[in-house]
């Protein structure tokens, strides 16, 4: 344990310690609710560049272990918590939290106030941080969490994207070889026996890639700056459109390439895919003030009238106000702020939702959208 400070661009400071020993981090402060699911939130790429505070006090109990990861890497900037767990218990768990963030070279921060640092990010939205057991001086530490890069205008779809295309097989990611580098028609190795889906990483989940196999796709997933071009030389049965970090408004290829791809194939969008999907349409996004992240958001399907608790984790949105209602058809609301969860396009073959089906908060409130995506497939 060292002696840390958690300091915040507006001022506040937190004192607390690493137990994951001596260092510094920085980027943008935000919280989660979930009670569960902490190797899920350390493994999302959707939070690359943010330092993640944990709302549940007791973080480390269940250990770790290989099969819950969403990604190869811990993603986080850092991980705040109230009290952390150094003993876990769990006949799944194959080592420490602790030991986790070390072996990935990640800050485990507890021993502080989590509600007082919660309820100041919901008063004052989310913002930059600086964490260090080196410099404990606050004004200093301060003025080094001004200093840092702040979450709009950044993409950082490209920082997380895979750098070559790979099939997912059985659970794994396994690399394109050979003549299958080059993206054509010849890729596909199940053509004719399951749905063939085009999926863009901007920072895929795993368990979309999971669940998008087990509905009987034969995934093959392309990094975030593939072309149109390069999609339609695959002759896909449909795309989907991943989650990801960081501002939607930069990633203006994506934009360009989803704008080109309407109407070509069934399309499906989750979290940041989403909010491209809006931009390609016509539409803005926005910065929430401290955004969605935890595993009780409740949405009501307009379309059915149900509620549907779901996962979220995202800090922009879709302007509601800005989509063509003669081309768009809004689906899904969420219920405490009235925000954007879901649209479809009224004649072409394209939909999409903000929050993650797959995570299965509910625990399979949402399991009926890659359904949907299948049935559209089929029906193209």
């Amino acid at each position: 344990m060292k002696k840390a400070i958690l300091a915040l661009e507006d001022g506040r400071t937190f004192a607390c310690q690493s137990f994951t020993g001596p260092g510094e981090a920085s980027g943008e402060a935000v919280f989660n609710t979930s009670m569960t699911g902490y190797q899920e939130v350390l493994t999302d790429p959707s939070y690359r560049g943010q330092v993640v505070a944990m709302t549940y006090p007791l973080i480390g109990n269940y250990g770790v272990n290989p099969q819950d990861v969403e990604s190869d890497r811990v993603q986080v900037a850092a991980f705040v918590v109230k009290e952390y767990q150094p003993v876990p218990s769990n006949f799944r768990s194959k080592a420490s939290l602790g030991d986790y963030l070390i072996q990935n070279h990640v800050m485990g921060i507890d021993g502080l106030d989590t509600r007082a640092l919660t309820l100041h990010l919901r008063n004052a939205g989310a913002m930059r941080v600086f964490i260090s057991t080196e410099d404990t001086d606050p004004l200093s530490c301060v003025r080094k969490a001004r200093a840092i890069s702040s979450m709009t205008g950044q993409d950082l779809a490209t920082v997380v994207s895979t750098p070559t295309p790979y099939r997912w097989v059985q659970e794994t990611p396994v690399p394109l070889e050979g003549d299958f580098r080059r993206l054509s028609l010849a890729v596909w190795k199940q053509r004719g026996q399951r749905r063939s889906v085009v999926a863009f990483d901007y920072g895929i989940k795993y368990n979309i890639l999971r669940l998008l196999e087990a509905s009987g796709c034969e995934v093959v997933v392309v990094p975030a700056s593939t072309s149109a071009a390069d999609v339609r030389r695959m002759e896909p049965d449909g795309i989907f459109l991943s989650n990801g970090p960081g501002d939607p408004a930069p990633v203006a290829y994506a934009v360009q390439t989803i704008r080109e791809l309407l109407g070509y194939r069934p399309i499906f969008g989750i979290c940041l895919g989403i909010q491209l999907l809006g931009l390609a349409m016509g539409g803005v996004t926005y910065k929430l003030k401290f955004g969605h992240r935890g595993a009780n958001q409740p949405v009501k399907n307009l379309k059915t009238g149900r509620i549907e608790i779901t996962s979220q984790n995202h800090g922009f949105a879709v302007d509601i106000a800005t989509l063509n209602p003669d081309d768009v058809e809004i689906t899904h609301i969420n219920l405490n702020d009235q925000t954007l969860e879901g649209f479809r396009h009224r004649t072409l073959p394209v939909f999409a939702v903000q929050y993650h089906p797959e995570a299965s908060p509910g625990p399979h409130d949402a399991r009926y959208l890659f359904d949907e995506f299948n049935r559209l497939m089929a029906g193209h």
